[in-house]
């Protein structure tokens, strides 16, 4: 994707560093760190700095809009993806009888606000099979009380990637379910095709290469009821400040209702930001770069003696991957001692490979890690 001379310019950090991490911890480029310098100098105008900090917004919707396939008015910015689904648990509304659908590759954040206490609704579980979630088993999940479906495009667990057109007919057909779909792992590494998602969410600091503190939210105008959230605010309510504003609160409709305080605007200037550097380089020209590394990197893992927990198909996955191993951590510890960066967590490594990453990077970590695997 960059050049020696463009790489060095962009991410200085990356020199003498082998990232392969960002699918925890995007690193961003210069130009994202100079809009944080921007948001300050605007911030200093008081008042004033609204308006500047309300066409950063503008802009961010545009262009999170185009990702995303939608129009502006169908995008808006959170904080988190954490309080997205919880926005969205809202909206929903779900009533004792009521069904949802999460599977077992999914993360945290959009699973586990359907298994609190508080939520009446059933919970069902898609399962995983050696790392894959095969549709035929969704199929006897699904009945006339799903109300919500929910997956990540890509599994942050183990870069399986699931196919929306094969998820999509068997939702409609089976149950009158909303599909929700989360792109972190995707968002900025991958092309994207969300056409059957009727909610689309996804965080910031990760592959779109921004900071902390967004949520990116999704709706197509034609599931704006179903996704309008019922919470208290005032950016997200219709005449805030108007003469009847103590008689009730009525939401906007969709996205809009999604943003229901100040917006963060020094995460709004990175997102807008990164979000034109991944613009300008080309989802298309990140995946080109990239995947042929992904194929050689799993290539590598599956010639040594790790327990690898992505699919072996790397049709199927996009940009992560990942082993277990009993001496894990060691492995890390020993990665981390050459400056290679990669992700542990209790007995798993997870390696993330993005439009920065080189031939060089895939080579020097599968040597460092087959030697780590001899001394340990």
């Amino acid at each position: 994707m960059l050049t020696p001379d463009t790489r060095s310019r962009d991410f200085p950090s990356l020199t003498g560093m082998t990232y392969l991490n960002s699918a925890a911890e995007g690193i961003p480029p210069l130009a994202v760190g100079e809009a944080l310098a921007q948001y300050f100098r605007d911030k200093q105008l008081g008042m004033d700095g609204r308006i500047p900090h309300a066409a950063q917004y503008t802009a961010a919707k545009a262009r999170l809009a185009e990702f995303y396939g939608l129009t502006p008015a169908d995008v808006s910015i959170c904080s988190c993806s954490s309080e997205a689904y919880n926005l969205a648990a809202l909206a929903l509304n779900l009533r004792e009888g009521d069904e949802v659908v999460v599977n077992d590759l999914d993360f945290p954040a959009g699973a586990t606000p359907w298994l609190q206490e508080s939520c009446p609704a059933t919970v069902r579980i898609w399962r995983s099979r050696n790392g894959v979630l095969d549709v035929a088993d969704l199929r006897p999940l699904l009945s006339p009380q799903t109300r919500f479906v929910t997956t990540s495009l890509v599994s942050f667990y183990n870069g399986f990637q699931v196919c929306l057109d094969e998820i999509a007919p068997v939702v409609r057909k089976h149950s009158p379910a909303l599909l929700g779909v989360d792109v972190t792992q995707a968002l900025g590494r991958k092309p994207l095709d969300l056409r059957h998602a009727d909610l689309i969410i996804s965080s910031t600091h990760k592959w779109i290469l921004a900071s902390h503190g967004g949520g990116l939210v999704g709706v197509a105008s034609q599931r704006a009821a179903d996704w309008t959230v019922p919470a208290g605010g005032w950016a997200n309510l219709q005449d805030p400040f108007g003469a009847n504003r103590f008689d009730k609160a009525v939401s906007l409709p969709g996205a809009a209702s999604f943003t229901v305080g100040m917006p963060n605007y020094p995460a709004i200037y990175c997102i807008r930001a990164a979000l034109d550097y991944i613009h300008k380089v080309g989802v298309e020209n990140i995946q080109r770069s990239a995947q042929p590394l992904v194929e050689a990197c799993l290539e590598g893992l599956a010639r040594l003696p790790v327990d690898l927990i992505t699919p072996r198909d790397s049709r199927q996955v996009a940009g992560i991957l990942a082993f277990r191993h009993p001496q894990a951590e060691a492995l890390n510890q020993r990665l981390r001692a050459k400056n290679i960066h990669v992700m542990y967590h209790a007995g798993r490594i997870r390696v993330a490979i993005h439009g920065y990453n080189t031939q060089a990077d895939i080579d020097l970590f599968l040597k460092e890690l087959s030697n780590a695997l001899r001394a340990v």
